[in-house]
């Protein structure tokens, strides 16, 4: 028997049937699958409820786009177990199959061989550790795309003193900094004109977002040195964990990144498709 918690989009009024279908596969093989309670409720399978963690499942298998790929990763929370993605929407750079895909690739995954069926691509994530300035305790997150420090107020600069390895590197005047993992180089660091990275380094990448200063290039670090971020002035700071806000930063406050000692792992039945998508997305090849 194989446990798999679902972690589905919650508007997309296709994923109802998609969902029916994995019960009766999962019902036919005695296989168990359950969801939290809010996409379960949200998606009318209030009986696939459960208050067990995703942490218990063999297999993470996310209903969705890249977004729902995110959410899945954090709801594992560090823990060593591989996600599916199956893409419903549009073109994502996290997911693996199409619907029309899903059961076949769950029993090439079940009764498959690792190196043979299928591949494990596991991915670098970036620790983020705020030491207040009041000498509070600490808090840390991890990201699978980015940590983004931002400005809370409209029409105002913040500014943040970036030091690498105990030496101070600059003091940006701008909207924010991104701290993204090779895989959020195609996040929100791309939209801000940073590069884009092979999900198969491991880097941190350092990309400001609307500087206010002659230095307005993204930086491409080593994942072991050492990069912290602290506030100068008075002006709040959000602190936002792959899209989702998670603090406010005051004066003084710093934050520190570090590759995390959890990967992320994902199921990939077919060839690498990285540069493939980034041509379809731009509009590289022929139609």
């Amino acid at each position: 028997m194989t446990k798999i918690f679902l972690v589905a989009h919650q508007t997309r009024s296709e994923i109802r049937g998609l969902i029916a279908e994995i019960v009766a596969w999962s019902k036919a093989g005695r296989h168990e699958v359950w969801m939290a309670s809010q996409d379960a409720n949200a998606l009318g399978w209030s009986d696939l409820a459960s208050d067990r963690a995703a942490a218990e499942a063999d297999l993470v298998l996310s209903l969705g786009g890249d977004g729902t790929v995110l959410r899945a990763v954090h709801e594992l929370d560090g823990a060593a177990v591989p996600v599916l993605g199956v893409n419903v929407g549009t073109l994502g750079y996290l997911t693996e199959v199409e619907p029309a895909q899903c059961l076949a690739t769950l029993d090439r995954w079940i009764s498959g061989k690792e190196g043979k069926d299928f591949e494990i691509d596991s991915r670098m994530m970036v620790r983020a550790t705020l030491t207040p300035a009041n000498g509070g305790s600490q808090t840390t997150w991890r990201a699978l795309n980015e940590v983004v420090l931002e400005k809370q107020q409209s029409g105002h600069t913040i500014w943040l003193d970036v030091d690498i390895n105990g030496f101070e590197f600059a003091q940006y005047s701008a909207d924010g900094v991104i701290v993204a993992s090779p895989t959020g180089s195609t996040a929100y660091s791309m939209s801000a004109r940073g590069p884009v990275v092979s999900p198969r380094h491991r880097a941190l990448l350092i990309t400001p977002v609307s500087p206010h200063m002659l230095f307005d290039r993204s930086l491409v670090l080593d994942p072991e040195e050492k990069v912290h971020i602290r506030v100068v002035g008075t002006r709040p700071v959000d602190v936002a964990i792959d899209g989702r806000r998670v603090a406010s930063l005051t004066q003084g406050d710093t934050v520190s990144f570090a590759p995390d000692n959890a990967q992320a792992y994902f199921v990939r039945v077919t060839p690498p498709k990285f540069h493939q998508i980034v041509r379809q997305k731009f509009g590289l090849g022929d139609e």
